[in-house]
This record gives C-alpha cells, structure tokens and sequence, in this order.
C-alpha cells in the first residue's frame, strides 16, 4: 500500500508473455524481463545471489506448499464487484484480499449493510465461493493514532469494523498499517521520527510509542481477541512507527502475539534488507500473517547522488527518483522471486501471495496481469520440483 502514484500508459504486452511454457519461464524472464532491471537496479544481482546462497541451508523444512495467488482489490476501483470478480478468475487467481476503508477504501465490501443484513452478507460471500475465490484478509490501513482526534477515531472505529466483519465472514487476517502520532500531545500532524538525536527527537520518540503506539495496539489487539482474531498484519512502511522488521518485532513484543507482519518486500528493497533473511527471522517468530507481491526497481545513478531516501509520485519526476516500485519480475529478476516463494514455503507461511500493483508504467490490470505470470509460473516451477 501507497501513496497515488501519477499514472503513463503501459507499454504493449511483449509476444513471449503468450508464448513462453512453464519449462522455459525463468530462462526467458531472467533473461527478458529482468536485463532491465540488472543494469537500473542498485541491488538485484547482490539479493538474487544472497537469496541463493540462504536458500543452501539444510535446517528448514523443505516439502512445498502451493502458496494461493491472490490480489489486493483496489487496483480495480473502477470495476463492480461482479466486473472484478470475473476478471481475477479469468487471471486464474485464487484468492483476494478486500478494502473495508481506511486509504485503501472499500470500493467492493460495503461494510455497514453487510454488518447489519444477514442475508446480504451470505449473498456478497457466495459471490465469492461460486467462483471458488477466496476471501483470504481483510485491510484497513490507516493511521489510528494519528494526531487529530477525529482522524485517529475514524481509523481505529474503521478497524473495529473490520474485525467485526472479519468474525462474520470467517476471514483470519486483518491488514493495516501501524500508525503515526504526532511528537508531542499539542502536535497536529504525524512525525516520523527514525534518527534519535538531538536529543528532543529521541525523547519524541520514546513518548510516540510508549503513550500512543504501545497502548493503542494492546487495546486493539485485545478487541481483535475477543472476537475470534489472532493475526493483525501490519505493514512495514515508511512514515508510520513500524516500518522495518526490528520495529515489527519491538511492537509485536511489547503487545502480543497478535502483531505479526504484512510482508510487503517492495518497501524493504529499498531499505537494503536481504528478502530471504528477512523472510527467515519472521518466520522463525512464527509472525508472517500476510504477504504482499510487489517489486522495486532501484536506480544505482540516482542512489549514488541522492541516496535511498528520494521517492517520486509525480511521473514527471521518476527519472530522478532513487526507486520506484514495479510489479512483481520487474525490478528484481524470476529467480530471485522463485527463491522469495520457496522461502515462504520453507518458514511454512500459511497464508496468501497477494498482488498489489502501484507499478507507474505497468498500471492498473497490466501490473496485476504481468505479477500473476511471473507468480504462477515461479510457483508451477516449485511444485514440479518437490
């Protein structure tokens, strides 16, 4: 989940998508694909060799599970329910992961009717069954501690919702963000704080978590409990107080464990972290609920001159950002995909692989179409493989 990126046309689908089978995928993609993304990224070849080199280990379970596909529904907003559901199935997808507010919106699940009548709830869901999609999580990313009252009352009643929702339908996961708050009680506006010194931003810090983050998620997590929700997947994103695994781990520790990770690469690739190391430690913490698919370019020119921290969300300014997110095999070759899966399946992530597409030149359908190509045939590759 992110910000609106400024949307180009997507360029024309090339002739081998439809023409590569399963046995020739990652030679074409790796070689196709990914020569793009090898000579722009900052990073590829170093975390496709790394992820190698993890993958040798012999301590992990190693029999596959077929990880279901699935996809995050904004990216069809415009499309009705019915509209949206034909074409994830036409895709071959498996699974979905549904908006019921917050930035994401909920341009599918109208939360109150299907909260207050019965009936309506069973018809939305059968939509669903009949099509043999499943209706895996459940997303409200917001910022429940946000500064202003009215805006932290909002999300976190969003959140309420969506647990109440959730218990009714079944659903296990609850996806989100962690919030912001501000620095200090007469703050009006969020302050991301990651560097403490001086001083003052250290004392910011620690009063962010210890009068904010920490006591509004044990009370969330506690309402969550009660009604049947063991895993909130929160997303580790830039300008909210998770956004990296260490400080996943410190609020998963300081709360419960019903904090767990919405493990969305796309926003650690540019933070350098290794993905399988990544994968590993959450996994070992028994902690992955969730895992978006989506990929990021990095620019080793503009990293060079301006570092990592030097985004763009106009597409006029792409040419002098430091990264830019792309759909899954397009900032990051096949195999290094192949290795992220096998991973999962390694550390027994039990959940979903929903694409997410904010990708500024594959946009819309394009993005998802081309992510579940990769994603299906990576997978396919696995399985076959034992």
């Amino acid at each position: 989940m992110n910000g609106n990126f400024a949307r180009s046309a997507p360029p024309s689908a090339p002739g081998f998508l439809q023409q590569a089978g399963r046995r020739t995928f990652l030679k074409t993609v790796s070689g196709a694909f990914a020569v793009a993304a090898a000579t722009r990224s900052a990073g590829a070849g170093k975390s496709a060799s790394a992820a190698k080199r993890s993958a040798n280990r012999s301590d992990l379970p190693t029999a596959p599970r077929k990880l279901p596909i699935g996809v995050f529904d904004p990216v069809y907003a415009h499309l009705s329910l019915d509209a949206m559901l034909e074409k994830i199935s036409a895709l071959g997808l498996e699974a979905v992961e549904i908006g019921t507010g917050g930035y994401p919106g909920s341009p599918h699940c109208p939360v109150d009717d299907l909260l207050a009548d019965a009936a309506k709830l069973n018809a939305w869901k059968k939509k669903f069954d009949n099509r043999n999609i499943h209706v895996a999580t459940l997303s409200c990313h917001g910022n429940p501690v946000h500064p202003d009252p009215a805006i932290a009352q909002r999300d976190a009643e969003t959140f309420r919702r969506t647990v109440l929702l959730a218990e009714k339908l079944g659903v296990k996961v609850i996806v989100g963000f962690s919030g912001c708050p501000g620095a200090n009680p007469t703050d009006k506006n969020p302050n991301w704080i990651t560097y403490g010194w001086p001083d003052e931003y250290n004392t910011a810090l620690l009063w962010q978590w210890r009068e904010k983050v920490i006591p509004y998620w044990k009370q969330a997590a506690a309402f969550a409990r009660q009604h049947g929700i063991r895993r909130i997947a929160l997303e580790m994103h830039p300008n909210f107080c998770v956004y990296n695994p260490k400080t996943l781990l410190k609020l998963r520790e300081a709360v419960g464990e019903e904090i767990g990770a919405n493990c969305d690469l796309s926003h650690l690739f540019w933070q350098q972290c290794d993905p399988v190391i990544v994968i590993r430690l959450l996994g070992k913490e028994g902690c992955i609920f969730h895992a978006h698919m989506k990929d990021t370019t990095l620019y080793k020119h503009n990293v060079e001159q301006y570092g990592v921290l030097n985004f763009a969300f106009e597409t006029k300014d792409l040419p002098q950002a430091s990264a830019n997110f792309r759909a899954v095999g397009y900032g990051h070759g096949a195999e290094l995909w192949k290795t992220v899966l096998r991973t999962y399946m390694e550390v027994g992530y039990d959940g979903i692989i929903s694409i997410e597409n904010e990708d500024p030149e594959l946009t819309g359908e394009v993005g998802v179409e081309r992510a579940a190509y990769v994603l299906k045939n990576v997978r396919a590759e696995l399985l076959a493989e034992g």
